[in-house]
């Protein structure tokens, strides 16, 4: 087993470039990480990585190294995996991430009773706006919602949610109301955008009856969190654009009112995504099937308290 604790280090610390980044990444001290970096390396009689005081980099032999460790750690995966099914005892960890309107509001609330039916897998939950890189960062499974990135990642379908600009009553007193995304542009109205790197939104693509037409929004307000966006809306701050059912309670109590209804922006598509080679581990697997119908009754509960205008 410390062989393959060593590998194992060995392969985030090629992926992630970082030492300490793989020591979190496997919870482990950064002392420990490099104990076993150097273990592996006295082991093969060779240097896998070239070190500085500012970066990582693997040596030839380690980029000859890096896909044979990789096979070795997917083969016993898949060794433990098939053992696992057929003793219908799933156990290991899964990592998972989502964007943060999707995770507290569709799969945390049913990680309790997953561990409940599946006392031996352990999740460990990742909840962020930004965009993440599933194979380098070593998840079995992310939730995406919208654009979903080019890869070689295999897909699955969720549903396709429903979005709406919304803003407060107040804000709507105080700047007018928008009748369609051209009024956006031409009254200059306060637009709150989901910001970070790589991010897309502050064009928001909406409905005209010219077909979809892209909008260059501006406003004073930008955050890489989408919850702090909809604090902002209800405190009266602009206009955000969100799926219904991250704002269906606030849009049901008129806390917050669609804007620009002309002017809808198209569905978003939540979707998972894994590794092709996840497909084979049951324990993924499983938590797929159980969130996806929780998730889609979630989402039809969600939007029956508020039926978006069509």
């Amino acid at each position: 087993m410390t062989g393959l604790n060593n590998i194992r280090m060995f392969v985030r610390v090629y992926e992630l470039e970082n030492m300490s980044a793989a020591a979190r990444d496997l919870q482990v001290s950064a002392a420990v990480a490099s104990s076993r970096i150097a273990e592996l390396e006295k082991h093969l009689g060779i240097r896998l990585f070239t070190r500085t005081t500012r970066s990582i980099q693997p040596t030839e032999q380690g980029r000859i190294y890096y896909p044979k460790a990789v096979k070795v750690l997917d083969a016993l995966e898949e060794a433990e995996a098939a053992v696992h099914e057929v003793t219908l005892n799933p156990r290991g960890s899964i990592f998972v991430s989502a964007p943060l309107g999707v995770g507290r509001r569709l799969i945390a609330p049913n990680v309790a009773q997953f561990h409940e039916k599946y006392p031996e897998i352990h999740l460990r939950l990742r909840l962020s706006d930004r965009k993440v890189d599933v194979t380098a960062e070593g998840l079995d499974v992310s939730f995406a919602l919208g654009d979903l990135p080019d890869s070689g990642l295999r897909v699955r379908t969720l549903a396709d949610c429903p979005r709406v600009l919304c803003a407060a009553p107040s804000y709507i007193a105080r700047r007018g109301m928008p009748r369609t995304g051209a009024d956006l542009i031409a009254d200059t109205h306060d637009c709150l955008l989901l910001r970070f790197p790589g991010s897309t939104e502050f064009r928001w693509t909406l409905h005209t009856p010219e077909g979809l037409q892209k909008f260059d929004v501006k406003g004073p307000y930008a955050c890489d969190d989408g919850d702090v966006l909809t604090e902002w809306a209800l405190d009266g701050r602009g206009i955000v654009m969100k799926p219904v059912f991250d704002v269906a309670e606030h849009l049901a109590s008129g806390a917050l009112v669609p804007v620009a209804e002309s002017s809808p922006p198209p569905d978003a598509q939540l979707a998972c995504l894994f590794p092709h080679k996840r497909n084979q581990d049951p324990k993924s697997r499983l938590f797929i099937e159980f969130m996806a119908e929780r998730i889609k009754a979630e989402l039809k509960r969600r939007e029956r308290d508020y039926q978006l205008p069509r």
